[in-house]
């Protein structure tokens, strides 16, 4: 037996000090006990000297290595103290994220995420559990009964989908869930492959940018539908397709074409084929002409013919196409004006044979009526549609020209050519809002009509005419809501403006509102020369005009009638206040439905 069998390894180095110490003096016992110094004793002796020795130095390596083992227990444990501290401060950090937090390990296992994430889906929260692979989660969402999935798609697709975007180095998407709620997606990779997942509740984000998304397109829509519905044509919008896709009722009046056929997506055939049936072709074009003619697809010229139905009317069809390869029908009554035009013709016919049958005396008359059946033509094709299809076609054809580059010689002489037909433009216009006022045909939509922004537009367009003049345009707008008709209030405000930068030579226009109890006075300043007091009521006739040095391509003097009559069909109170050398005002009181916040 060696003294290496008699320690034992496992014991502590203390232990096995101990033990071989109490060999040593053993050995050192028999050593001494021993009466004959033979040279065995002394060789025992000797043996026993020598392990000692070793014993010292397997005393000393042992103490070291208590030492360094001592050393290590301390290191490792620092370190695991410093583990578990930066762990908790890492689960501390995540935790205080207002977003749901999640992170995947390089081979995509979950290693930890906060409370909020998955919050919005209970069922996939309670299953979260680090080592969690990636596909899993995925499937575990797309199972879920909290999710919304788009029109037309299943879970399947949708799983689909959102493993090849996990392909992504970045990605961000929006993820809809059930009770009209949104979480926005957002998946990140670390530099050493890890995934990162921030999940942000984007709820109230989206419900203001959908609620200002449907309110932009309500507003447009009812603009467009107000301003078809205020039309005296008739107006069918298709689009490349020739599918409807918006009209107005006085086409289907004028076509006696029932409203509840009339549905976005109908076909033109469905009205060509109407029109075909009630109406007659007047002239060269044909039905087929004009199923030709929408068939063509693009490069259509514009269309013009007459259908009458019976004796009783004749309407004027123009088809024109527009830039996205749709086109618009619209069609205008001309009745009056071709029975008006028989009439003519008739009596033409019959003072042509008085004259043959009459004498010398006669031909005066004759000739004065001539006069008037000329005056009468005229008027009747001025006031026509006919009218407006050439000046906006030479609108377009200036405009044309100027975007093609028109040279320095040419560039003023077009820029008169086009406020000319502007002029022309607006005094038809005029004329038209003053025969439609006088014929009691005006229709009024009375709604809720925000003052401050109707006012901002008007100054907008106003400024560059006063600026022209040199004179400063003021805006004091008003918070309040009225009740009124938007487009006729409109005109209202926009003719008095236009007055007052034409008359004021120099100084400002103000434009303003002031509260007055239930009603709110929307009131328009200049610094102009003033109103005698003997001259205001003349002001608001037809083509009446004060000295004043305008051009007359500044207007026919319809501006102030056409105010009075709209506020007498809007019930609006129209008072004016003038000082003959210092300048007037003119106030328009709208009754008030509420005052919205600013800001």
């Amino acid at each position: 037996m060696s003294a290496r069998d008699l320690l034992n390894p496992a014991d502590p180095p203390q232990a096995q000090v101990d033990k071989l110490l109490s060999i040593a003096e053993a050995l050192m016992y028999r050593v001494e006990q021993v009466n004959a110094p033979s040279g065995t004793a002394f060789a025992q002796f000797q043996r026993a000297a020598l392990l000692e020795q070793e014993v010292r130095a397997r005393t000393a390596e042992l103490e070291r290595a208590l030492d360094l083992l001592n050393q290590s227990n301390a290191r490792l444990a620092a370190a695991s103290h410093e583990a578990d501290q930066a762990r908790t401060n890492l689960t501390n950090a995540i935790e205080t994220v207002q977003e749901g937090f999640a992170l995947f390990s390089p081979d995509e296992a979950l290693v930890l995420f906060n409370s909020r994430f998955a919050l919005s889906m209970p069922d996939v929260q309670v299953r979260l559990a680090p080592g969690l692979s990636f596909a899993d989660y995925v499937a575990m969402v797309s199972d879920s009964r909290h999710l919304m999935l788009p029109s037309g798609e299943t879970r399947e697709g949708w799983r689909a989908a959102r493993m090849a975007r996990h392909g992504d180095r970045h990605g961000m998407f929006n993820v809809r869930l059930r009770g009209n709620r949104w979480l926005q997606v957002s998946e990140h990779r670390t530099p050493e492959g890890g995934i990162v997942i921030l999940q942000t509740d984007v709820t109230d984000i989206m419900r203001v940018e959908r609620r200002e998304r449907a309110r932009m397109l309500d507003d447009q829509a009812r603009l467009i539908r107000a301003t078809l519905d205020h039309l005296d044509q008739g107006v069918c919008i298709f689009n490349r397709e020739a599918r409807l896709v918006g009209w107005n009722a006085r086409l289907a009046d004028l076509l006696s074409y029932p409203m509840r056929n009339f549905h976005i997506g109908i076909d033109a055939e469905a009205l060509i084929s109407w029109i075909s049936g009630q109406f007659r072709f007047l002239g060269n074009t044909q039905a087929g002409r004009l199923r030709a003619w929408t068939a063509q697809g693009h490069g259509r010229p514009p269309l013009s013919f007459e259908i009458a139905q019976g004796d009783s009317r004749t309407l004027s069809v123009s088809a024109q196409e527009m830039p996205d390869r749709g086109f618009v029908i619209s069609v205008t009554d001309v009745t009056a004006e071709r029975a008006a035009s028989r009439a003519l013709s008739a009596v033409n016919e019959m003072l042509e044979a008085r004259v043959a049958e009459r004498t010398e005396e006669l031909e005066a008359a004759l000739a004065e009526a001539e006069r008037a059946n000329a005056s009468k033509t005229r008027f009747v094709a001025a006031a026509s549609h006919d009218l407006l299809q050439p000046l906006s076609a030479a609108k377009l054809f200036l405009a044309a020209a100027a975007d093609n580059g028109a040279s320095t010689e040419s560039a003023p002489v077009l820029g008169k050519a086009q406020r000319a037909l502007e002029s022309v433009e607006h005094m038809l216009g005029a004329l038209l809002d003053i025969s439609r006022l006088e014929s009691g045909r005006a229709e009024v939509h009375v709604g809720s009509v925000a003052v401050d922004r109707l006012m901002r537009q008007l100054a907008d367009e106003m400024l560059p005419q006063a600026q022209a003049k040199g004179l400063e345009l003021t805006l004091c707008p008003s918070c309040a809501v009225v009740a009124s008709d938007a487009t006729y209030l409109r005109r209202i405000l926009q003719n008095l403006l236009s007055n007052a930068i034409r008359y004021t030579p120099r100084g400002r226009v103000l434009l303003g509102a002031r509260r007055r109890g239930r009603f709110l006075r929307i009131e328009v300043h200049d610094t102009g020369p003033g109103i005698p007091e003997n001259r205001r009521k003349d002001i608001f006739r037809e083509f009446e005009r004060l000295e004043a040095p305008v051009s007359p391509t500044d207007g026919m003097g319809l501006g102030l009638a056409i105010v009075e009559r709209a506020c007498t069909l809007l019930g609006h109170a129209l008072t004016l206040h003038s000082r003959p050398g210092e300048g007037t005002c003119f106030a328009v009181s709208v009754p008030v439905i509420r005052y919205a916040r600013r800001g």
